[in-house]
Formats: C-alpha cells, structure tokens, sequence
C-alpha cells in the first residue's frame, strides 16, 4: 500500500541510534545471533562480524530507528540510506510487462469504463448464497449493466476455480479490510470464523496478489465517495492498517474535521456512518510518538467522540498529558517475536469497541514463550541468485566502518539459523536487503528469499507469491504479522463480538 511519507523524515535522524538501542517508546536494546561460524567473507569484529556483540558495535536493528522517526507506513519514495541499486533478483521489474491476473474475468464484465467493475463482480461471487446475493445480482444487473447470463457464466468460472483461502461456510461475523495490502487482516479474520464483505488497495501489485489468494479483487481508491457508498450497511469489524499522517488542523477541536485531508479521515467517516461494533487498527509504533503525541491523541478522540472506547480512559484522551497517553498507548504495542515469529516488529494495535458492548477493558494476549529461530523460516535450498555480489557486499562493510568512525553505528544486520529472531522487514527490503541478511559459509551472505519473507510475516506456505521477487518483497515488507494479527483478532471475537 503505498502512501506518501511524512514530509519530517530526514536521513540523520533515520540513522541516529542505528546499532545502539532502540529508545523510541521505551524500546529494548537488540538480541542478536549466538556467535555462529562465520564464513570466510565475513569482516572481523568490529567492522560488522558475524559474531553477536552486545552494545553500541552490536549489529544493527535497523527498521527500528526508522519506525522511529517516521510512522508512514509505505513511503512512496523510501528513504536512501546507503542504498545499493544494483539488481540482485531474477524477475525484478518485470511485473508491470504482465496482463493483470484478474483480466481473465474480462469477458464477464461490461465494457463500460468503471475501473470497479472486476471488483464488483468477484465481491458478488465470494457472497454467500443468500438473500443478499439474490439482491446484488439484481443491483450488478439493473444498476451497473451487467449481463445476467455473464454472471452465470462466471460463476460457472469460479466454479471450477481453486481459491486458497476462503471464509468458512459457518462464519459468525463480517469484516471489512481497508488498505488490504494482500491480506494480512484477512487471513487472520477468517480464521477467527470472519466473512469479509468489503476490501479495499489501490496498489495494483497487491490487488492482484490479493485476488490470486482470496479470488477477490479489492475495490479501489477509498477516498472517493463512490467508493465508500459501495460498503455494505452493516459489518461487524471494521480492520486497517492505515496509513499514519500528521494532522495540520490539530487542536482546533473540529472532531472528525480535524483529520480532514487525511488517509484516516475516511477510516473516521466510515465509522461514524456504520458504527461496527469493533474497530482493529494496526500501526508502526512511531504513531505513538509523531508529532509528540498529538497523532495519536487526534486518532484516539476522533474514534471514541463516535461512541466508541479503548484501553486509554476518555479523560486522558481529552485532557490528559500527551508523556501519560503515549505511556498509555506504549502498552498497546506487541512485538512479532512474542508470538510465534523470529521478527523483531513492534506495532501498535489499537483496538476499540462500541459502547453499548459491556466490557471495561481489552485484554490482549499475553507474550508466548514459545521459542523460535531464524532457521524456522529459512529454505534448506536457495539459489545463488540471491547471494549478494563482491561489490554490494564491499560497500555495506565500507559503509560499516565509516559511519562507526562517525559514532552512528550504521551498517547492514547479520543472522544465522541459530538467531533467535531479525530485525524488522521492511518494503525497501528489495533495495539491498541490509536489513536482514543471512550468513553463508564460505560465501557472501545473502537475501531472503520472496518465500523466505512470506513466512518472516506468518503467511502459510500456501499462500501465492507474486512472481515478481521486487513485488514480493515491498507486498510483505510492508504487511501486517499474520500469527500476531490472528491472536488479537481471537480476543475480539471472543471479549467483543460475542458479548
């Protein structure tokens, strides 16, 4: 999902506590690999060895800072931070060259023109088979001209067609997904026993790979009203990993107004028309701290001046101090290497629910001991291609040395199998992959693999990748954790929805 990114990021503040601690938020200081064999292209200690070292030579956890300085989720233009150009994948670039995989439905739609037609018609084929369905083939037919006897012969396409990941026939409750991205919300939603009756992404990447794995095709720009006026009246839970931007009306106690301009503005004015009777957003945790607390402030009143609570009292929304609601809120963040996943990815997951259901407080689930390591995610076989080159590799280590003669600790991040997790996957992952690389013996280190990052993030091992590896990278690098987004979907299943 790309956005563009808040005009405050600057490349000194991205790499000013890069490999030393992490302080955003009451961070904790990075647990990195047990000193494994180093191969033998391997720098010595101190010019970013392989060999796990505590303090401010330790290697680096990278995203962290980042995250820190900037809470937009998907920069348009990532920030260049020593970025190496070169290409190290075999399908980078090529994605856009392809007939879109949605396009074979193309002889079922009207040629009219609405960009939505693709997404009208597989919205209609995931229905039920209800009374709602009966009622959106008419509209499909009397309100946007499509043929009677090419829905048929759709659905006799879809039929036939192998979805991997459907809603379960008995579902309990519906669910919208906003800036879907390629479903990270919805694989754990429908796990939970959720229906999504609406997805929107105007990426169209991850429309695309959204529609190979949920044979939908989400709406587009949610911003217009044309757009918005398509969601169903009524849904249960309304999911988003939106896009966080600073709000320049902030203060001026306009209420919903205060956001206009704003991604999350239409997040608010979705809400106050169809009040669902939860909300589950997800974030970076550098919401918390963007522009000094007063985003999260404006997000926070915005949603419970509707009707609606949260673990952060009302009081100390309106009028609190903003050091009390970001402590507050700082309890609202979760990290992916508590549950499950060898990822170090702290995010704030704000849940809130209306307030006519009886509960005083949402308990999220508690840290896992689960232990994990890297080489639970990693391929037994992986190609060469993904070795880095004697020239990239060159360059992180020059970069290594001159910015820890600088005293900003800059430089790539080393792992091996025995790691206990990594730092945070990022969507600029493609550029050079210094963020995550992965020791080798007697070679280069080397990238993760697209299927590598898909099970950094929780995907199952059947989730369709995209056949771009640049594509595969910036779709996961810049999605939800499954596993974490699952166990907090479970909770408002069972504090919220069945109350």
């Amino acid at each position: 999902m790309n956005i563009n990114p808040i005009e405050e990021m600057k490349t000194k503040n991205i790499t000013k506590n890069v490999g030393l601690k992490d302080t955003s938020e009451g961070g904790e200081s990075l647990s990195l690999a047990p000193a494994g064999k180093p191969s033998s292209a391997t720098p010595s200690a101190g010019v970013g060895s392989g060999t796990a070292k505590q303090g401010k030579n330790s290697r680096c956890e990278f995203l962290a800072s980042l995250e820190a300085t900037c809470c937009a989720r998907t920069p348009a233009t990532p920030p260049k931070c020593h970025t190496d150009s070169i290409s190290l994948t075999r399908n980078q670039g090529k994605h856009n060259s392809r007939k879109k995989n949605y396009e074979e439905l193309k002889a079922f739609i009207p040629q009219t023109g609405n960009e939505e037609n693709y997404a009208l018609l597989t919205h209609y084929l995931m229905m039920k088979n209800d009374s709602a369905k009966a009622n959106k083939r008419k509209e499909l037919i009397e309100k946007f001209s499509f043929a009677e006897e090419k829905i048929t012969e759709a659905e006799n396409f879809f039929n036939a067609k192998k979805i991997p990941f459907t809603s379960k026939p008995d579902s309990s409750f519906t669910f919208i997904d906003l800036f879907a991205g390629i479903g990270g919300f919805r694989l754990a939603m429908q796990a939970n026993g959720g229906e999504c009756v609406f997805s929107s992404e105007w990426d169209d990447a991850a429309k695309q790979t959204y529609y190979e794995n949920y044979g939908e095709v989400p709406f587009g720009d949610i911003t217009k009203e044309e757009t918005k006026a398509l969601i169903p009246e009524h849904f249960d839970v309304l999911c988003a990993g939106f896009p966080c931007q600073p709000f320049s009306n902030a203060g001026l106690k306009k209420g919903i107004e205060d956001t206009r301009g704003t991604l999350f503005y239409h997040i608010a004015e979705i809400l106050n028309v169809h009040k669902p009777k939860a909300v589950f957003l997800e974030n970076v945790r550098g919401l918390i701290s963007n522009d000094n607390g007063n985003t999260i402030r404006i997000v926070l009143k915005t949603i419970t001046s509707m009707g609606y609570k949260c673990n952060i009292s009302s009081e100390l929304i309106e009028n609190g101090s903003l050091q009390k609601l970001k402590t507050e809120a700082a309890k609202l963040v979760l990290s992916a290497k508590d549950y499950g996943v060898p990822q170090n990815r702290p995010r704030i997951y704000i849940v809130l629910w209306r307030e006519d259901v009886a509960i005083e407080n949402f308990l999220y689930p508690i840290p896992q001991k689960k232990k994990v390591s890297v080489g639970s995610i990693l391929e037994k076989s992986v190609s060469n291609v993904y070795t880095i080159s004697d020239r990239l590799w060159a360059g992180h280590q020059k970069r290594r040395v001159e910015n820890q003669k600088k005293g900003n600790g800059f430089g790539y991040c080393l792992f091996n199998s025995e790691s206990p997790y990594t730092s945070t996957i990022s969507r600029r992952y493609y550029k050079d992959g210094s963020e995550i690389l992965i020791e080798q013996i007697g070679k280069n280190p080397r990238k993760l693999t697209p299927r590598e990052a898909a099970n950094l993030q929780g995907f199952p091992k059947s989730f369709h990748i995209p056949q771009s590896d640049t594509k595969a990278y910036q779709q996961f690098g810049n999605s939800v954790a499954v596993p974490v987004v699952q166990l907090v979907s479970e909770q408002i299943v069972k504090q919220i929805l069945e109350k």
